[in-house]
């Protein structure tokens, strides 16, 4: 611990607590901060002046990162027949139906995303109490319910990510790697802001996006000035 604790204090030392920074020089600062021995995530997170208790408060969406998210995503498809198909020649990891439907049944998720086509979530929404606490459970909000498994595929293999709040109001969102090209950060990082502001709730009143935190997996976290995404 002590070698982190050392790296962070001098990855600390040059950013400034107080603070708000235009998204691409915190960008250029998170590049330049000291790093740990493995390609770290680069994440946002956001606190949102929204009422989380409100169920038309609640927030969530999906977003497409412009440059993939770096990390490999495991997609499992719930289909039959030509759907099935469909999924496997787009480059799905696991296809099936009853077979995998019995298998999460047993307790198996290992794997990152799911996709079913309306006819399979019959069966699927069975499997509400195993999926539903890791956040795996098919959704139509997010494009995870369709008879079009191969865009579904695709998109989320591509670097389509989404986002859900919590019961504090908080939503992070991880969206790369640090190992990214500056400018890739930054506009993965800008596709991530502008889809959160859009997501505003239109029960909610006053300010949105009450604080915006980019931070590395290890690193200190550099507070964003979003006033250029309409947040002032």
């Amino acid at each position: 611990m002590a070698t982190h604790g050392k790296r962070y204090k001098e990855a600390a030392k040059q950013v400034d607590p107080k603070a708000k920074y235009k998204l691409d020089q915190a960008v250029e600062v998170l590049k330049k901060l000291p790093k740990a021995k493995f390609d770290e995530s680069v994440e946002l997170a956001f606190r949102l002046g929204v009422d989380p208790k409100q169920s038309d408060q609640m927030v969530r969406g999906t977003i497409a990162l412009p440059h993939g998210s770096g990390k490999k995503v495991r997609v499992l498809v719930f289909a039959k027949g030509a759907a099935a198909q469909a999924a496997k020649d787009a480059g799905a990891d696991f296809v099936g139906f009853d077979d995998l439907v019995k298998k999460c049944q047993e307790g198996w998720t290992d794997f990152d995303v799911a996709v079913a086509t309306p006819e399979a979530m019959q069966e699927v929404r069975k499997l509400g109490k195993v999926l539903g606490p890791k956040g795996l459970m098919p959704n139509p909000k997010t494009g995870t319910v369709t008879d079009d498994t191969a865009k579904a595929v695709k998109e989320v293999k591509a670097g389509r990510v989404e986002f859900k709040m919590d019961k504090a109001a908080n939503v992070q969102v991880a969206f790369g790697k640090i190992s990214f090209e500056a400018k890739a950060i930054t506009e993965n990082a800008h596709a991530v802001i502008s889809a959160v502001a859009r997501a505003k709730p239109a029960t909610a009143k006053g300010r949105f996006i009450e604080s915006c935190t980019l931070s590395s997996t290890m690193g200190p976290g550099l507070r964003i000035d979003t006033g250029e995404f309409g947040e002032n």
